[in-house]
């Protein structure tokens, strides 16, 4: 059976690719920021991509898609951004609910940063489910850990699925995985790539999950891997991580030394495929691969919502998410090994899934 979805904020793509390997074809992908288009429009030449504020669009070409996707900004609810909510004018769920109501899409699909489930905006998601459940949906959140997932990186994310009641009844949380990919084995030949004589050194000292990747604003200067207590725990993975690289480490770089990321590297633990080209120089590419939606985090969810889209009582099977682990490795051809990715144990779970109040 196959699925239409209509993307906003589609950023570099990582949220519009998860969803295709779950089996949902974009039908658009709505973007305000040119060096995203030209990525999307670069990699997917076939997808109808448009630069355009969703603040302004009218939603009215969409009517009765099946998914209605949106990672609407995150500053408003993310400590960086002061958290002002509603009170800040980069808050665009208003926006949102506009085009939800006007499109009527068979399912929602919301995500965030983690700090929207703080207990300061309670108000503000019991608001957001009301206006909903007034368009006829039954929402509910969670945040989930994309670790969990086969991204080797420690980045939560609030996730909101809103669906028609008698969908909902069906859908279930994607099932975490039980083992953790590791920075080491995920980045071992791109740090091999140019001759660095300590690559395989540094892979088994960096046997554990990175911190967030963060992808920063175009307020601030250059590309890094964070603040302060996020570069010592990238230092602690032998990563310098005050700046971005142009290149892998080559022969004359010292065994014991810390190498830098490059874009490429960094578009790895957020689980782009090397396949996946970004536009723009080193910040511009560096920030849209930051500020990503992990695609395999994406495919996920985009298996569970199909999965309830399609009538059946349980989210995603093993087969499936373990299917689209293999086309990213064979897409990829790397973590390297030739290791065959770890299978994802389901949990069948009968009618509506509990998660937290709004």
């Amino acid at each position: 059976m196959a699925f239409d979805a209509v993307e906003f904020c589609a950023g570099g793509g990582g949220q519009a690719l998860g969803l295709e390997w779950a089996g949902f074809r974009c039908a658009s992908a709505v973007e305000i920021d040119p060096d995203c288009c030209t990525t999307l429009r670069m990699n997917r030449p076939h997808w109808d991509v448009r630069m355009d504020d969703m603040r302004t669009v009218d939603g009215a070409r969409w009517r009765g898609i099946d998914l209605f996707a949106a990672g609407v900004p995150c500053p408003p609810f993310s400590i960086a951004g002061k958290q002002l909510g509603a009170d800040d004018d980069r808050d665009l769920f208003p926006a949102a609910l506009r085009l939800i109501e006007e499109i009527q899409p068979g399912a929602v699909l919301l995500e965030n940063v983690p700090g929207f489930a703080a207990a300061k905006f309670e108000a503000y998601r019991r608001d957001l489910a009301t206006k909903l459940y007034r368009l006829g949906y039954v929402p509910e959140w969670t945040v989930l850990q994309a670790a969990d997932f086969g991204v080797p990186q420690l980045r939560p994310r609030f996730l909101l699925v809103a669906l028609r009641s008698s969908a909902h009844e069906r859908f279930a949380w994607p099932a975490p995985q039980k083992e953790r990919n590791h920075v080491g084995e995920t980045l071992l030949d791109l740090m091999a790539s140019r001759g660095w004589p300590g690559a395989i050194p540094w892979a088994s000292r960096a046997k554990a999950v990175a911190p967030t990747v963060v992808g920063g604003s175009k307020k601030h200067g250059g590309p890094d891997l964070g603040p302060t207590r996020a570069r010592q725990a990238w230092k602690e993975l032998g990563v310098d991580g005050l700046g971005i690289a142009d290149e892998p480490p080559g022969p004359d770089f010292p065994v014991r030394g810390l190498p830098r990321l490059t874009v490429r590297m960094v578009a790895r633990i957020q689980s782009f495929p090397d396949s996946w080209l970004f536009s723009g120089r080193k910040t511009a590419s560096y920030r849209q691969v930051g500020n990503a939606f992990p695609p395999l985090v994406a495919s996920a969810v985009g298996l569970c919502i199909r999965s309830a889209l399609e009538g059946k009582r349980v989210g995603a099977s093993s087969a499936q998410y373990q299917a689209i682990q293999m086309r990213l490795i064979e897409e990829q051809g790397r973590y390297g090994s030739s290791r065959a990715p770890r299978p994802v144990r389901r949990k069948v779970r009968q009618g509506k899934v509990s998660c937290p109040p709004f």
